[in-house]
């Protein structure tokens, strides 16, 4: 039996040399086309990666400066809690609604609800612009589709689809691309179609 973070050891190790002979297989198996794919995948996982970790730096700062504002003690480290949970779907709004509660019943009614608005309008929709922007920038792929990739993933597959389903978007994506251009081609050699 391997202990938790050996194999993780030998991944970093041996990473590219493990990444070399997976693209020999990938272009044996599906052919020269397939390495343009493997391109597609990575860089969409790569701006999975980005866009996460975008997200909650910028849902962080956002939360640190309303609770600043708001004048919310420990902020800085409110701040840095919604960081780190800002990878749960409902991590930040946990943070702002404890911090509007404490707020609401300290009775700085008006800060409960500055507070509320902020991380309801800033704070949570920032999940919903910065990420898939980001991810797009990785993927090479329309925004739209990159929104999508991630709403289904993310309903599909929980978290992990969060990386699934933009990824499996962009490679059919860039499946229907060349199969297109493939078509056209194709019609260019042979000619117009005879009219019946």
């Amino acid at each position: 039996m391997v202990a938790p973070g050996r194999s993780d050891f030998f991944l970093y190790r041996d990473g590219d040399a493990i990444a070399v002979r997976g693209r020999r297989l990938v272009t044996r198996l599906a052919g020269a086309s397939a390495l343009r794919l493997v391109d597609v995948a990575e860089g969409t996982i790569r701006g999975v990666v980005y866009g996460i970790i975008g997200t909650a730096f910028a849902q962080a700062v956002l939360q640190a400066i309303g609770l600043l504002i708001a004048g919310v003690p420990g902020a800085l480290l409110l701040g840095a809690l919604t960081f780190f949970l800002s990878v749960v779907p409902f991590g930040p709004p946990l943070v702002w609604l404890g911090a509007t509660a404490w707020l609401w019943f300290e009775g700085s009614v008006g800060w409960a609800i500055f507070t509320f608005l902020w991380g309801a309008l800033l704070v949570s929709t920032v999940d919903n612009v910065i990420k898939p922007y980001l991810i797009s920038r990785g993927a090479n792929l329309p925004f739209i589709l990159v929104l999508l990739g991630v709403l289904g993933g993310v309903i599909a597959f929980g978290f992990i689809g969060v990386f699934i389903g933009p990824t499996l978007l962009a490679v059919a994506y860039r499946l229907v691309l060349e199969w297109s251009a493939m078509q056209r081609e194709s019609r260019a050699d042979t000619g117009p179609e005879p009219e019946v």
